[in-house]
């Protein structure tokens, strides 16, 4: 079970929890880039890349017995803050279309580089199936 931690007061978040409480068995999904199973690039796009890492996740907590439905965190690292906030509309549309309306707690940031070059996204996912 999950439940969503929103401070008395404080603004509602948009597209992310404040915070996540759950119990249950605990899945890490390692970070997930915007490969296809073969690791293999089909697209530099950054919208079919966050596409593509969010696909991938699904398939590992698939692997665990679990669902978008169970992921209490995640953390996005991304290359270029301006190309991530240039598409707000993009990520939201496909996050939906993957996630689902689930917004676990959140963290996202720019960093210098990902390890594969080609990568645009890195997203890191904590998931809890309810006993």
């Amino acid at each position: 079970m999950h439940t969503i931690l929103q401070p008395e007061g404080w603004a509602k978040p948009i597209g992310y929890a404040n915070g996540v409480a759950a119990t249950g068995r605990q899945v890490f999904v390692g970070g997930q880039i915007g490969w296809n199973s073969q690791c293999q690039f089909e697209t530099d796009d950054f919208v079919a890349q966050v596409r593509q890492t969010l696909q991938n996740i699904v398939a590992v907590l698939a692997e665990a017995g679990a669902g978008p439905q169970h992921i209490t965190s995640m953390t996005w690292y991304f290359v270029d803050k301006a190309e991530y906030t240039g598409n707000l509309k993009g990520i939201g549309q496909v996050y939906r279309e993957v996630i689902g309306k689930h917004f676990p707690a959140m963290a996202a940031m720019q960093v210098l580089a990902l390890v594969e070059d080609r990568a645009r996204i890195e997203i890191q996912a904590t998931a809890v199936i309810p006993e």
